[in-house]
């Protein structure tokens, strides 16, 4: 239960302008999911998620892009950036597509972010399977592949 409704966190904050705790428990509580304001505190921390100043001079949720530089070095985040070619998912496995001779480099840059939803890598030559621990996160972990990709 705790990494579906990390996962359905992720894809709120991602799809969403969210600006309080309250807020995110609400669309949480909308989306089917029970919790408390102690519990979202707990996953915002576990998930590091940060606010961030937006250009309307509110603030919102969203993962931290220096998160991504602390959790492993900002060279392995332009080696990922620069040898991904394509991903996509099915059920909870992501297929990440590499230049050839990089899928090692990005498989460890992704077992490098340490990220509790993330079951494991295998990587080929030009291939990566990530296998995630449910559907949602494969499909939040996606969209933070595209953010980090563009």
């Amino acid at each position: 239960m705790k990494s579906q409704r990390q996962a359905k966190i992720l894809e709120i904050i991602s799809t969403r302008n969210v600006e309080t705790q309250e807020q995110l428990l609400a669309a949480l509580q909308a989306e089917g999911f029970r919790g408390t304001q102690a519990t979202i505190s707990r996953d915002i921390k576990e998930l590091r998620i940060v606010k961030e100043l937006t250009n309307l001079g509110t603030y919102r949720y969203t993962t931290s892009s220096n998160e991504m530089t602390g959790t492993f070095s900002s060279r392995m985040n332009t080696i990922f950036r620069e040898c991904v070619v394509g991903y996509d998912y099915a059920q909870n496995i992501i297929v990440i597509r590499t230049l050839p001779g990089l899928a090692s480099a990005a498989g460890s840059a992704i077992d490098a972010m340490n990220l509790s939803l993330v079951v494991g890598t295998l990587a080929g030559d030009d291939t990566v399977m990530v296998v995630m621990r449910d559907n949602n996160a494969a499909a939040a972990f996606c969209g933070e592949i595209k953010n980090l990709i563009s």
